[in-house]
């Protein structure tokens, strides 16, 4: 089946004073085809420093954007805040800046299942749909399913640097309260067993962008792929959480690790014709 897609129209992606994509204040030659994002910028800050050069370096609202190399890989790396809007955005404008283009997403979640500890990581394979976003692009009958080359390079950097990891389904939400089954005082919680319920049908963590990049990458013309690894700060069965600390200090590295082991076997994969 053939999905259908939105008519072009000129000018279908706004430009700024600069010349530059509206809300990424990116323009053609800025990215790299290879690109790590965050909902935090806090964090591509943090993966900055790994950087051997940054090139390009641009800000506008919740996006921030900076472009160098990582071992000799071209690579840039974008803050896109918190949510499937945001994603869908960033997703939409790089792409107009650049194509193909591989995104991997180093997010944070909450675990689902007994078995997975805070600290770990969750490698997604593929993610439920739950947020509005993807459906403007792809109807249900669309899996978010991770790009097998991505999600092979993320597995095995996973296991060569020896973190403790997840591979399998994810539930993206466009809410991090009631959407995710949290009930804030105050305000209802129309599902309070929504944790139970995916939890049963074998989903290992809730978080709230995966499935807009896994989904605009399966139905755009563009020739993009998409995967993503999520660490686990809340086990949502238990309770515990690393909101902060150096545990999720330590958490956050080996999420960053792995992204970045991950993104050298994919680009050496790639220029051998793998």
């Amino acid at each position: 089946m053939t999905t259908p897609r939105c008519a072009s129209r000129p000018s279908a992606v706004p430009l700024n004073a600069a010349g530059r994509c509206y809300h990424i204040n990116c323009g053609p030659g800025d990215l790299a085809p290879y690109i790590l994002t965050a909902g935090d910028p806090a964090r591509i800050r943090r993966l900055a420093r790994r950087l051997e050069e940054i090139r390009v370096r641009r800000a506008n609202r919740e996006f921030l954007t900076l472009t160098g190399t990582y071992r000799g890989v071209p690579v840039s790396l974008m803050a896109t805040g918190i949510g499937p809007d945001n994603t869908a955005i960033a997703v939409i404008e790089a792409s107009a800046c650049v194509a193909p283009a591989t995104f991997i997403r180093l997010g944070t979640s909450g675990g689902l299942q007994d078995f997975i500890a805070p600290g770990d990581l969750v490698i997604t394979a593929r993610a439920l749909r739950d947020e509005q976003v993807s459906s403007y692009y792809a109807g249900p009958e669309v899996e978010a399913e991770a790009h097998p080359r991505v999600l092979a390079a993320l597995t095995e950097a996973a296991r060569e640097l020896g973190v403790p990891h997840h591979v399998g389904l994810t539930c993206t939400t466009a809410d991090f309260y009631a959407g995710q089954g949290r009930v804030a005082p105050g305000f209802p919680c129309r599902e309070p067993d929504k944790v139970a319920r995916l939890r049963a049908r074998g989903v290992l963590n809730l978080e709230m962008e995966m499935s807009v990049y896994l989904t605009l990458a399966r139905v755009s013309s563009l020739n993009l792929r998409a995967g993503g690894v999520c660490t686990v700060v809340a086990q949502r069965l238990t309770g515990r959480a690393l909101f902060g600390g150096r545990e999720r200090a330590a958490a956050e590295a080996r999420l960053l690790e792995v992204g970045l082991r991950a993104l050298e076997i994919l680009y050496h994969g790639d220029q051998a014709g793998g």
